[in-house]
């Protein structure tokens, strides 16, 4: 029986691959996953719509009122273009060919993608407690949001995406909106009424090179030399395979040292040891100020916390501020909450059987594999039950756990020259948009001067593969951040920023200045509403050519130096120039020919500000706002907006001379 069994199994699969070569398996038409049900349409122009079928298969499109024909090419691709459409719906489209799919509750409107790094990235879910009112109001069918899934390929420009649906705006799903997209949609929306699609195409650290095409960085021979060097899928398994071992390892090792885990009853969570030895901090803080100096490693903290009776077995809110690097929290032994990295702000809920009257136990373990290891200062530390809050600021126990060499960084392949323009842009290019919005650069902050060239270019490129002309480009120049300095000084942060602000000579762009709304200890600030705003005010006038509208701060025009004095000659920007807050001037700086900046005097005159300094008897150069934080500058206009950071200098100077 065995021996005729093999040999018409044979004769089977060869009758079968003949049939099939024969009377080919007709392909099942397909839409990209961004062509679905939810989806917004741009309004006022073309839409092409496409997708995939058997070569030469017919297809057969209908929409609003009128049917489109096509058949699929040898590759089997196929296209049409939608009639130009008024904004409104919902529509339902209907694709045939040897199946049929309907996509439905289709709005038509305004499409706007928005991208760059953590700050455009960065949730409503993240911002919460600031905007509850905002998030409980958020019912709004009209603003809807794709998702673009994260993703890198050196190798292949994508045309689909492997996961993504179109969400409508509620009060939950609200919360996974990129905060400063939503704000910005709402603010367009109140002002138009008219249905908005967000795209939101954004990674958290990525610099420009990562969204630009490889033939788009032949300018740039490092980066272009690096972004082949990332075609080796060998290598990108091996730099992965070492960064997780290598990471494994520090955390194992460190999890083995812990003593805080191999004291007496195994825990130093267990309130009946004695504590009695453990030396006292000041927190928030850095444990490198106390005797234990620098270490890397995990730190244990604990203090003890009075609870009223009203408070006990009520559900609390517990603000830990920020904690360098990563903590494991835990009130009465319960653990409320950990977090794996240093930015996010740690919000923690404790449940409502965890509090109790009298003396309560928090304990923080916090792990530092580099740097500076503690408490982010100027930080709120508090917790908050039945409507009371707790100060936790003030004197903390502490005791050393482990000691650890510094963890080497990540390599961060998904940040590599072309992965993310491949995977998580080019899918979009056949896409009609109105406009992009662009939140980025602090991944390029080292790199000041390359970016006066890379950002451009970025932009052209993008502007190439639409192939929509010179659409609206709306951009956030870097806000605020890190610890103000006593003296003028250098600064990569406004280097870069002037690098941005240069990027105004191309056609259609838009720039956002955020220097008075940032954080000086978090590169993530919390104010998204605002950046949102600033930037749907520049959609007003670039995007929907509303020469009313005041988008901009104040703008030199004009800087004359004699005798003694620079005088500035501005453009407004609004109906005038005026002081934040009232009071002097503050920001600008003078230099003579020693090319050393003094902080000067400035008073406002009109249009024109006259600068002058004791220290400096012939200025020859000016600069405003030229910091990593530029805190106290406040030159704006009588709508609010500020002015940029700007200088009259072209003095370069080397980084080794920049503090970061």
């Amino acid at each position: 029986m065995h021996t005729h069994t093999l040999p018409s199994r044979i004769i089977l699969l060869a009758f079968l691959i003949l049939t099939a070569l024969q009377h080919p398996l007709q392909a099942q038409v397909r839409l990209p996953r961004l062509l679905s049900d939810g989806m917004v349409l741009q309004r006022g122009a073309p839409i092409p719509v496409w997708g995939w079928a058997s070569p030469g298969e017919s297809v057969t499109l209908e929409f609003n009122g009128k049917k489109y024909l096509t058949k699929a090419d040898e590759q089997g691709q196929w296209q049409v273009q939608l009639a130009p459409q008024k904004a409104g719906g919902p529509y339902r489209m209907l694709v045939r060919g040897t199946n049929e799919i309907t996509v439905s509750n289709i709005m038509v409107g305004e499409v706007w993608v928005c991208s760059g790094q953590s700050n455009m990235e960065l949730k409503m879910r993240r911002v919460r407690p600031l905007y509850e009112k905002d998030i409980a109001g958020a019912d709004n069918p009209n603003i809807r949001l794709f998702e673009v899934p994260q993703r890198y390929d050196f190798n292949t420009a994508q045309t689909d995406f492997r996961s993504g649906a179109w969400k409508a705006v509620t009060p939950q799903q609200v919360l996974d909106f990129s905060a400063v997209a939503y704000f910005f949609a709402q603010n367009l929306y109140e002002k138009y009424h008219v249905p908005i699609g967000l795209i939101n195409a954004s990674l958290g650290g990525s610099p420009a090179e990562a969204w630009m095409s490889e033939s788009a960085l032949q300018t740039f021979p490092e980066l272009a030399a690096e972004a082949i060097r990332y075609k080796d899928s060998l290598l990108i398994q091996q730099i992965d395979r070492a960064d997780r071992e290598r990471a494994a390892a520090w955390y194992a090792s460190l999890r083995q040292k812990d003593i805080g885990y191999a004291a007496p009853n195994h825990s130093w969570l267990d309130d009946q040891q004695d504590f009695s030895d453990w030396k006292t901090m000041q927190v928030p803080g850095y444990w490198s100020k106390t005797e234990l100096g620098a270490v890397n490693g995990v730190v244990w903290f604990r203090k003890n916390v009075q609870v009223s009776a009203t408070q006990a077995g009520k559900p609390a809110f517990l603000n830990l501020g920020c904690i360098v690097d990563a903590d494991s929290v835990y009130l009465n032994g319960v653990l409320v909450g950990s977090t794996s990295y240093k930015y996010p702000p740690r919000w923690y809920k404790v449940p409502g059987n965890v509090l109790r009257e009298g003396e309560n136990t928090l304990v923080v373990r916090v792990i530092n594999n580099s740097g500076e290891g503690g408490f982010v200062l100027d930080k709120p530390y508090e917790l908050i039950a039945n409507g009371d809050t707790i100060d936790l600021r003030g004197d903390w126990q502490y005791r050393l756990g482990a000691t650890m060499e510094p963890l080497a960084p990540q390599t961060f392949i998904r940040w590599k020259p072309t992965g993310l323009f491949n995977a998580m842009l080019h899918p979009l290019f056949q896409f009609r948009i109105k406009g992009v919005i662009w939140y980025q650069g602090e991944g390029n902050t080292r790199r000041a001067a390359e970016y006066e060239r890379l950002f451009p270019a970025m932009i052209r490129d993008w502007r190439t593969h639409w192939k929509q002309g010179d659409f609206p480009f709306l951009f956030v120049q870097l806000a605020n951040f890190l610890e103000p300095q006593p003296e003028p000084g250098e600064s990569d942060w406004a280097r870069l920023r002037e690098s941005q602000r240069k990027t105004l000579s191309l056609p259609h762009t838009g720039m956002a200045v955020a220097i008075d709304i940032g954080e000086w200890n978090d590169i993530h600030p919390l104010n998204k509403k605002e950046v949102g705003r600033r930037l749907a005010l520049l959609a007003q006038r670039v995007a929907y050519k509303d020469s009313k509208a005041v988008c901009n701060g104040p703008t030199l025009r004009k800087c004359t130096f004699s005798d003694g004095k620079a005088v500035l000659d501005f453009d407004p920007g609004g109906s005038g120039l005026a002081i934040r807050g009232g009071g002097e001037l503050k920001g600008f700086a003078l230099a003579g020919p020693d090319q050393r900046f003094y902080w000067a005097n400035a008073r406002l005159d009109g249009r024109r500000i006259v600068v002058e300094c004791p220290a400096v008897s012939s200025p020859v150069a000016l600069r405003y706002a030229w910091a990593d934080n530029p805190q106290g500058a406040n030159l704006i206009n009588r709508e609010g907006l500020p002015a940029s950071p700007f200088r009259t200098d072209d003095w370069e100077v080397s980084e080794d001379t920049i503090k970061h």
